[in-house]
Order: C-alpha cells, then sequence, then structure tokens
C-alpha cells in the first residue's frame, strides 16, 4: 500500500491510497517439535505468515494442539510480526519460557527450546523461504492490504468454497459480520438468504423462540405462530454474532440443529429439516468460557471447524490510512479536503474501538465539514476526534442552520458518543450497557440503531 502524499501545503488529495499495493514479502517457515512430555515426536509445520497466529495448547482452536493436562487451553500463541516469528504467551497457568526464561513476548530465530507445562519443544527453522507477491486488498467488502489482513485471505478463500461452520474471533469493531457476509457473498449460498442474529440484543427468555420460531398459543403473547431464524436462513447464511453470550441453557439446543440440520419450533410437534451454513463470531475467548463453564465444550468443537481471528487494527498500523480513504469517499466526504496529513495523524491512535470507531470518526468529520485545528491539539494518545474538530456544537451553530435540523444534528452527536460509551464500558453487552445507562434496553436498541 502507498503512503498518503506527502504535499508542503498539505491540501492534496490523499484518495490515491486506495489503489496502493503491499510490496513483496519474504518469510521462513519453523517447525516445533516435541522433544520431551506426553506429545513427544510429534512435529508441527508453523507458517503464521500464511495462515495468520496460530495458537498453541490443548483447546480444540489450537493448530499446535498438546495433549499435556499442564498446558492451558489457549498457551501461546505463534505470530508473523514485522518480518519475525514472534513467541506470546496467552495468560497461561503455568507460563512460557524460552531456554529457561519465562516470557511473555519474544522473537524466535530457529534452535530455541521452549517448556510449556510438562512438554519441551524445539524450534527449528524450515530449508526454505517462501515468498508471497499478493496484490489483494480485500476480501469482498472486508478491507485491508497489510500483512496482517493478506496472510488471512487465502484462507478467507477456502472457508468461503466450502460449507463448514466458521468462528470469527476478534476485538469488538475489528469486521467480524463484514467477514461474515463476505463470505457469505463469496461462497455458493450467495443466492439464498444472510440472516443475522445478536446474542447481546435478545433477552434470554426469547432466544429459543427467535432461533427456532414458536407456533400459536405457545406461551403468552404468541399470537400467531412465526418461523424461527433457522427456517428464515434455508439454503443460506445464520450469522451468530457474539456466541460467547448465548446462555448455556441454549447451547445443547443449537448444538443438536447444528448437527442434525432439524429444527423444532416451542409449541411444535414436528421436527423440520434445515438446510443452513453457520457462521458464528465472538469478541471472547472462548476456550477461556469452556473452561469457566459458561460455554459448551463440544458446541465449541462443533463451531471451531474452521476458525479465523481478525487482527486488532493498532496491530495493523497499514491498513488505517486505506481504511480512511475508503471511508471518506464512501460517505461522500470531499476529495481535497483528504490531506495527507489527516491521515497521518489518524495512524498515531490507538483504536481502542478498532475499525468501526476510524469510521464513526471519519462520519463526524464529514459531518461537521472541514473544521479548523488549534495548535498543539494532538499529541499521542488523545482521540483523533481531538485532532480534527473543535467544539462540535459550536460548528453546527456556525453552519446558520434551521433550528430543528442544528438541533438534531447536536442530537445525533451526543447519542452516538452516549451509546458507545456505555457499550465500551460494558464489553459490547447491550442488556448491561442499557441498564448501567438507566435505560430501557428496547430504546437503547432504538437509539443504536438510528446511529449506525
Amino acid at each position: 500500500m502507498s503512503t498518503a502524499p506527502d504535499d508542503e501545503d498539505g491540501e492534496a488529495t490523499a484518495l490515491s491510497v486506495l489503489d496502493g499495493r503491499a510490496p513483496p514479502r519474504s518469510h521462513r517457515v519453523f517447525v516445533v517439535r516435541v522433544v520431551s512430555g506426553p506429545d513427544v515426536g510429534k512435529a508441527f509445520r508453523v507458517d503464521p505468515a500464511e495462515t495468520g497466529r496460530i495458537l498453541l495448547g490443548q483447546g480444540p482452536a489450537c493448530a499446535v494442539k498438546l495433549e499435556d493436562g499442564t498446558v492451558s487451553r489457549r498457551h501461546a500463541a505463534f505470530d508473523w510480526q514485522s518480518g519475525a516469528l514472534r513467541l506470546y504467551d496467552l495468560g497461561s497457568t503455568n507460563g512460557t519460557f524460552v531456554n529457561g526464561v519465562r516470557v511473555f513476548d519474544a522473537e524466535i530465530t530457529g534452535g530455541e527450546t521452549v517448556r510449556v507445562g510438562d512438554t519441551i519443544l524445539r524450534l527449528e527453522p524450515g530449508d526454505e523461504i517462501a515468498t508471497a507477491s499478493s496484490t489483494q486488498t480485500r476480501f469482498g467488502a472486508l478491507l485491508g492490504a497489510s500483512e496482517e489482513m493478506q496472510r488471512l485471505y487465502p484462507m478467507m478463500e477456502r472457508v468461503a468454497a466450502s460449507d463448514i461452520p466458521v468462528v470469527i474471533e476478534g476485538e469488538t469493531g475489528t469486521g467480524k459480520e463484514v467477514l461474515a457476509e463476505s463470505l457469505h457473498e463469496l461462497g455458493r449460498r450467495a443466492a439464498g438468504p444472510f440472516i443475522v442474529f445478536d446474542c447481546t440484543t435478545v433477552a434470554p427468555s426469547m432466544t429459543e423462540a427467535t432461533l427456532f420460531g414458536h407456533e400459536r398459543g405457545a406461551f403468552t403473547g404468541a399470537l400467531l405462530s412465526m418461523p424461527g431464524l433457522f427456517e428464515q436462513a434455508h439454503e443460506g447464511t445464520l450469522f451468530i454474532d457474539e456466541i460467547g453470550d448465548l446462555d448455556v441453557s441454549l447451547q445443547a439446543k443449537l448444538l443438536r440443529a447444528i448437527e442434525r440440520s432439524e429444527v423444532r419450533r416451542i409449541g411444535g410437534r414436528s421436527w423440520m429439516r434445515v438446510d443452513v451454513r453457520v457462521i458464528a463470531a465472538t469478541r471472547r475467548d472462548l476456550d477461556r468460557e469452556v473452561q469457566a463453564g459458561r460455554f459448551r465444550d463440544d458446541l465449541f468443537f462443533r463451531l471451531a471447524v474452521a476458525r479465523i481471528e481478525l487482527p486488532p487494527l493498532r496491530r495493523r498500523k497499514r491498513d488505517i490510512a486505506l481504511l480512511g480513504a475508503h471511508f471518506w469517499q464512501s460517505m461522500g466526504g470531499a476529495p481535497a479536503a483528504l490531506t495527507g496529513d489527516m491521515l497521518r495523524r489518524l495512524e498515531d491512535y490507538e483504536w481502542p474501538g478498532n475499525v468501526r470507531e476510524l469510521r464513526n470518526v471519519i462520519a463526524q468529520r464529514i459531518a461537521l465539514g472541514d473544521l479548523a485545528e488549534p495548535e498543539g491539539t494532538h499529541a499521542p494518545g488523545s482521540k483523533p476526534s481531538d485532532a480534527l474538530s473543535v467544539d462540535p456544537i459550536q460548528q453546527i451553530i456556525e453552519r446558520n442552520l434551521p433550528f430543528p435540523i442544528a438541533r438534531d444534528k447536536v442530537v445525533e452527536i451526543f447519542e452516538e458518543r452516549y451509546v458507545s460509551h456505555f457499550l465500551e464500558r460494558n464489553g459490547g453487552n447491550v442488556t448491561h450497557a442499557a441498564r448501567a445507562a438507566g435505560i430501557g434496553r428496547r430504546y437503547f436498541q432504538t437509539i443504536r440503531g438510528r446511529n449506525k
């Protein structure tokens, strides 16, 4: 991806980053060999540059899967960062040791001895250096030209071409729903429906009826028979968002529906066959949820036939300018107003809200017009909106809009910030956020919906 133009006056358009291409890269393949422990003799090929972050542990999502009972379900991870293989401890119970020293983040060059639990591994560098020269900058609607994203595209293409269940993991705002819809649209079920169910937005008492449907009179208020989301998604895809929040009591019924491809409405007598591909997403570490007894191991194993982990925006800095320019263009921002200097300032921020937060900042900038930037307002760690704008209410006033329109714009800004604030404080859980805000969940959802 090319960088934003560095014009002296800072006013040249920066939309040219949308045409950027990532340069060729090279990497070394490693072999992880078990030299001591219950899995002695096993060997695993580690190539994070092609498959993304590789987990090590006992859990079903781990590519380096060990049977050692002293190893955590997700003990450590291999990742490719800035041209080097790195080993990260994932908060394991017994720690990760490289050459006898406990580490939380270590660079691997080859020849190291790694101890996890009662298992000793030797990391051997491969004989070949693989070279990739991909120019792919997107997968469906999912955008990214960084190395972190490019190495995931081949896996995404294979998953889209298949019909297996998928678990998409990643922090809030990383684009999990965008990826799920792209997998649907680029797969063989593209002509079928794409149905979304967010586990955080439906009360536990209504979840079963929402997923599986109900017959008339099945419970108080059931005045009509209603098909569930599984029926609605027949011959298409059902995307279950934030599946880590699904009530444990319903997980067994979901597992049965997935395994047998059949559902029965509440109050119904017969089972109905459904042809549905299930894609699930979560911001949680499901292995930890399993260990804590909040998520069924068998359901996770059934869902995680394929697993894709989307990296946070702070780990794909090279995509910030690309995404910023994309949002600016798609939302109708004036091309000349998007400068290279503006995009560079966005890259200095950590983006805890990830791509969603970046989009909101760009939308605010476009809505408020070309805003003057006071000297010295931007510093490392400050919010990008602090650098891109002054008092938003004053800016709306100075646009001389009619009172009703100006008032509505101020309310929109307040509602968007208010909802985002309480969602971040409550881990994205709508029920908890609404309770903390002192308003009903349904009203909270209404506010959230009109500000998306």
